[in-house]
């Protein structure tokens, strides 16, 4: 029986620094987490990098031109009520998502995420001085050449061949940008221009090289095999995944989350489709991209030729088949799963007999139809940077700028649930723990990560709480305790007993 599908989501943010002379994206990024932490936290507590190993490779080995991500221990780095974590990360601010038990919680707290870094925004333009204005876009490219990610991971048995992983995700995570891509004017892949590649379906396809690796900055991977389970590693594993987009579009972000879920638990339970392996995946990965009319079809190693929509159907027929026997508890129950499956199959047919018709609901089809009203109106060829700065305001926080917001997608979330979001943590997984002691003994906290929290009650030594368990220190197992001790002393003391 497969593991429950404990996932979340890591998003790099766009930053600008508007008329600022020196433009230094790091101080900005520290600038906008500092601001929030500053005026909504009570007090920062830092990330405790005991445990990160981002050189663990899947495989048993590293190759020698393959590098792990660099810790970056001295850039801003601070944990959050809601159990999120949010850091500088390269020239990025970043903000990880809670653990999350299911794809509509997890959109939830993704949308929470997009609120922190407006209000992150709003704080620091208080600080700078006239004229100057930081921005935050919830995008991909800058259109220059440089890439920056919005990362899944998701719980698996440790039990499970990688190999099989590799092999049964790789078909599906090349097919699902066709209703996970959010867009983009023309291509960055060296050699191509505006004329080859007037728009894609991805922001994210021009920028990976390799089929599987350890990278997540260079030749990065379809499939990344950092292992770094960050909770027992005995009996799991955490599926990194790096190929998809930062959606501004809840729907995606909910199907992109949730198919996946179902995807990795059919493995887990080894009925998922083996016969869908594409014979080049790299090069597939770029054509589907550039595909918008979905009208290609990509040779498997099998030397059938299919299009990105017959791969997923594949994948939903084998979905139907697991439920049947498995059910969906460990997506987070029968409500989620049945939703989820009726969504996919409903945007599956769209994509197929009318794509226009997700233009609430799909960021590429949307983008597509506002861009070609936008040239068709003022005659504009598609390299014109007119249509540049439009791609970019689609992904524009700031309220009263994005368009994204302001084009009637589809809402998947509830403004009351995302204001809770902000604050307070998820009940049903360990960020429970961590986000309650963060909001009820601040000072009595050194740090915390994923899978631990390091305590200062007055004694030496220090005491460290792990957490190894993603379904442990739920409102369930902790809610009652948390609330009757006055102190952390008192709480470690009960837990001991």
């Amino acid at each position: 029986m497969a593991v429950h599908k404990v996932l979340g989501i890591e998003t790099e943010f766009g930053i600008l620094h508007r008329n600022d002379g020196e433009s230094n994206p790091v101080a900005a990024s520290s600038m906008i987490i500092n601001a929030y932490v500053n005026g909504f936290l009570e007090r920062r507590v830092g990330w405790d990098f005991e445990d990160e190993h981002p050189g663990v490779d899947a495989r048993g080995f590293n190759e020698f031109d393959a590098l792990a991500p660099e810790i970056e221990t001295h850039l801003v780095n601070a944990v959050l009520t809601n159990g999120a974590r949010y850091y500088v990360d390269h020239a990025h601010p970043e903000l990880s998502t809670p653990e999350c038990t299911d794809a509509l919680q997890c959109t939830t707290y993704d949308r929470a995420a997009e609120e922190i870094l407006i209000r992150s925004m709003e704080k620091a333009n208080e600080l700078l001085p006239p004229g100057e204005e930081l921005i935050i876009h919830k995008n991909n490219s800058d259109g220059k050449g440089n890439s920056y990610g919005c990362h899944e991971n998701y719980l698996v048995d440790r039990a499970v061949p990688f190999g099989r992983i590799v092999q049964q995700v790789m078909p599906f995570f090349i097919s699902r940008q066709v209703f996970c891509g959010s867009g983009k004017i023309g291509s960055e892949a060296p050699g191509l221009t505006h004329a080859d590649v007037p728009f894609q379906i991805t922001q994210r396809a021009d920028f990976f090289e390799e089929e599987v690796g350890l990278e997540t900055t260079l030749k990065r991977p379809i499939v990344n095999t950092r292992d770094e389970p960050h909770a027992d590693s005995k009996k799991y594993r955490r599926l990194h995944v790096i190929v998809g987009d930062a959606n501004m579009s809840e729907l995606q972000t909910y199907l992109k989350l949730g198919t996946t879920a179902i995807v990795l638990a059919m493995i887990d339970d080894d009925m998922a489709p083996s016969d869908c392996v594409f014979e080049t995946p790299v090069h597939t990965l770029r054509q589907i991209s550039y595909d918008i009319d979905l009208a290609m079809v990509h040779r498997l190693l099998n030397g059938q030729k299919v299009s990105a929509l017959d791969v997923q159907w594949a994948y939903y027929a084998a979905a139907e088949k697991w439920a049947d026997r498995h059910g969906f508890e460990v997506v987070g129950g029968e409500t989620i799963g049945k939703d989820l499956m009726t969504r996919w199959n409903d945007v599956l047919v769209a994509l197929e007999s009318d794509p226009d018709s997700l233009v609430d609901s799909i960021d590429w089809i949307a983008k597509r139809r506002l861009y070609e009203g936008y040239r068709s109106r003022h005659n504009l060829d598609w390299s014109d940077p007119k249509l540049a700065a439009l791609d970019l305001q689609y992904h524009d926080l700031r309220p009263d700028k994005g368009l994204a917001r302001r084009i009637g997608l589809k809402r998947m979330t509830v403004d009351s649930e995302v204001e809770v979001a902000v604050d307070s943590p998820p009940p049903s997984t360990r960020a429970y723990f961590r986000g309650r002691c963060l909001e009820r003994y601040p000072d009595e906290i050194v740090a915390a990560n994923w899978d631990s929290m390091v305590f200062d009650v007055g004694t030496d030594p220090l005491r460290r709480v792990p957490m190894l368990e993603p379904l442990r220190g739920t409102a369930a197992h902790v809610a009652n305790l948390l609330d009757e001790c006055d102190n952390a002393a008192e709480l470690l003391r009960r837990l001991g007993t």
